[in-house]
């Protein structure tokens, strides 16, 4: 992985209990929208798209799943930020 797709890239574990349901998908897809490109979420070999709650859904993100967040532009490294932490903090449940 090159230096720029690392800085483009996180990965985070699911820390909740619930995984990602429907509140942690909605506060994932509203940071997104404010990203001026698309933002990414990986796991496994699914990419999906992090404005849409229900491809968030849709990727089964039980609790201890490693997910790869990726941004596609660098004026997004806040977005992303603000989503990993989202993560480390188990979205406050």
């Amino acid at each position: 992985m090159s230096r720029l797709e690392k800085e483009l890239s996180k990965e985070v574990t699911v820390t909740n209990e619930l995984g990602l349901h429907a509140r942690p998908a909605a506060m994932i897809a509203k940071l997104s929208m404010q990203a001026a490109s698309n933002v990414w979420l990986i796991k496994d070999d699914e990419k999906v798209d992090a404005s849409s709650i229900i491809d968030i859904l849709s990727l089964s993100g039980t609790k201890d799943s490693r997910i790869t967040l990726r941004i596609e532009d660098p004026s997004d490294t806040e977005v992303l930020e603000q989503i990993a932490a989202l993560f480390e903090i188990g979205f406050k449940e």
